[in-house]
């Protein structure tokens, strides 16, 4: 699963009345994707006032969350083990470039295939949240009832190394992207 990160197309066509929360709303919304035990501890990614991705805490375990962008239309968080950091940086980039979902991946697989983007050797963590933006208490940071998606990154996963089917169904997880470097196990609840 790739992040939607704001790029130079969604920027230009945001709304200029998008507000950005302040660091502490956005730092609490963004960790609530992590297990507890994980939030106290995470770096987390938000936006400034000029909707700039920057660093707002950093953290001292292996998770990076990225705070909701506030230009976009629903509430999102998500956090990543940092190993997939190289890969999501690399998708955010190519994103503000105006690139689409096709050529971001040819570009990924080839520096891939290159050894000028890393991705992990084994399985990598990635906690979702999502919900309607009216859903936020904007004070707090966090949604009410939001949808959670967990995905586990196992690069170059099949459904023969995994047992695990490459087609959604009855609410059980598959494996997207099989035999890609970034397949991974979608887990919806």
């Amino acid at each position: 699963m790739t992040l939607k990160p704001l790029g130079l197309a969604a920027l230009l066509a945001a709304p200029l009345t998008a507000q950005v929360p302040p660091p502490a709303v956005q730092i609490a919304g963004a960790v609530e994707a992590l297990p507890a035990a994980l939030q106290d501890s995470a770096t987390v990614l938000g936006y400034s006032n000029y909707h700039k991705l920057v660093t707002l805490r950093q953290g001292t375990n292996a998770m990076i969350c990225l705070a909701d962008d506030p230009a976009q239309a629903r509430w999102h968080v998500a956090c990543y083990h940092r190993d997939l950091e190289p890969f999501m940086a690399r998708g955010r980039a190519l994103t503000a470039e105006g690139k689409d979902r096709s050529e971001i991946e040819s570009t990924r697989l080839a520096e891939i295939q290159a050894g000028t983007l890393k991705m992990p050797d084994g399985p990598r963590m990635l906690y979702n949240l999502y919900a309607p933006a009216d859903s936020v208490d904007t004070t707090t940071g966090l949604a009410r009832h939001p949808a959670r998606l967990n995905v586990v990154y196992i690069p170059y996963a099949t459904p023969e190394s995994t047992g695990l089917s490459a087609r959604p169904g009855g609410g059980l997880p598959w494996l997207m992207a099989p035999g890609k470097p970034w397949a991974h196990i979608m887990i919806m609840q």
